[in-house]
């Protein structure tokens, strides 16, 4: 039997995988003429399968954490972060950035997206300061299924200066966090950016990201049209015609800034 489009993501060889962007990260870093990485923990998957890949490609001693709570983060997040990064023994700083948010908040006008895509920026500008003084890079910790759609903060947490699982599906990067023994409880965690309150990622998507990746497989892989993607998989109109939407939309968030030619 022809295996479906979601068993044939996720036959990979993850320790070939995880080597590859090992030493990826490490070719980097050495070309860079940095001293090590600086990643945001928020407790989910992404952010601690790039710690651990990061600290296998680098040392512990070249890897900075930071967990940046926000009153919208729930108190396991931030445990599961910590836990982590003490788990890996890296150096890490607890910064609050609700403190910062109130500030903003003072002289802002409400709006809950906003103020959502304000926080992913404000944990990059810390991000970037941390870079900064210590001589190091920021690594991103966005998979291609966020990329692909946009499902990120435009120089929020899509700024980076190295994105190590661009190239995996969430999908992928739950198989890979298996391999590289990541906490069950992370694994098994519904993502999200935990922007505002009750923040979940497949609902604001409106599909799961076993569907979403299968789509997005065709489309973005095999370059597959709409009207056969939605014939392959069996799925709605709707869902497949919904990601094309938003991998369209979201073009300017994987470009540079436009120029004017003269």
């Amino acid at each position: 039997m022809k295996p479906s489009a979601l068993e044939e993501l996720l036959d990979q060889d993850y320790k070939k995988i995880s080597k590859k962007i090992e030493k990826f990260i490490s070719a980097y870093i050495s070309k860079s003429s940095a001293k090590g990485l600086v990643i945001g923990l928020s407790g989910g998957l992404d952010s601690s399968v790039v710690l651990k890949l990061s600290v296998n490609a680098l040392g512990r001693s070249s890897v900075l954490g930071l967990v940046m709570p926000s009153d919208t983060t729930p108190r396991e997040d931030t445990v599961h972060a910590i836990d982590l990064a003490k788990e890996l023994r890296i150096r890490y700083h607890i910064i609050d950035i609700h403190p910062i948010i109130q500030k903003f908040e003072e002289i802002l006008p409400e709006d809950k997206e906003a103020r959502g895509n304000l926080m992913a920026r404000i944990r990059m500008s810390l991000l970037y300061y941390y870079a900064g003084i210590n001589g190091y890079l920021v690594a991103g910790t966005s998979d291609k299924s966020e990329v692909q759609i946009g499902y990120f903060s435009k120089f929020g947490d899509g700024a980076a200066d190295i994105m190590p699982i661009a190239e995996l599906y969430k999908t992928q990067v739950r198989a890979l966090a298996q391999y590289l023994g990541i906490p069950a409880a992370i694994i098994q965690k519904k993502s999200s950016p935990r922007l505002w309150e009750n923040h979940l990622a497949e609902e604001e998507i409106g599909m799961d990201y076993e569907m979403i990746d299968q789509i997005l497989h065709l489309l973005v892989d095999k370059k597959v049209k709409l009207k056969d993607a939605t014939r392959k998989l069996g799925v709605s109109t709707k869902h497949v015609s919904k990601i094309n939407d938003m991998i369209e939309k979201s073009l300017h968030k994987r470009r540079p800034a436009a120029i004017v030619s003269l």
